[in-house]
């Protein structure tokens, strides 16, 4: 059974930094491309990182370019996301995600596997 679990949520002031972290279990790891998704209240589901099965390539959305950093550690089954300079325009749930697509999709539909989310508040 595939479980993808988010932690390192939380409520944070503007300017300040989060690492939310993706444990998976169930699959091979080093098989998937990953992927980080936010949603904010009322809003769809929208992309906001990326990274390759090996972790060479990453992508992301526009507005987290330059503050936010993914990355994975294949010996922990875990993907992370670094994120600087939060923005209250960040709060949102974050969700984590797995696919057996090869490029660096930014559509929910190539991801097969999701966590239950993680909230991320940031403060004015």
């Amino acid at each position: 059974q595939v479980q993808l679990a988010e932690s390192g949520g939380g409520l944070v002031q503007a300017g300040g930094s989060l690492r939310l972290s993706c444990a998976a279990s169930g699959l091979t790891f080093n098989g998937y491309t990953m992927g980080w998704f936010r949603q904010a209240p009322g809003k769809e589901r929208d992309f906001v990182a990326a990274i390759s099965s090996t972790g060479s390539r990453t992508s992301y959305t526009d507005s987290v370019k330059g503050r936010f950093s993914i990355s994975r550690d294949s010996g922990k089954n875990t993907m992370y996301l670094q994120m600087n300079a939060l923005k209250p325009e960040d709060t949102a749930v974050y969700y984590c995600a797995a696919s057996l697509y090869y490029g660096l999709s930014s559509q929910r539909s190539d991801y097969m596997y999701w966590g239950q989310g993680s909230q991320v508040t940031v403060s004015s």
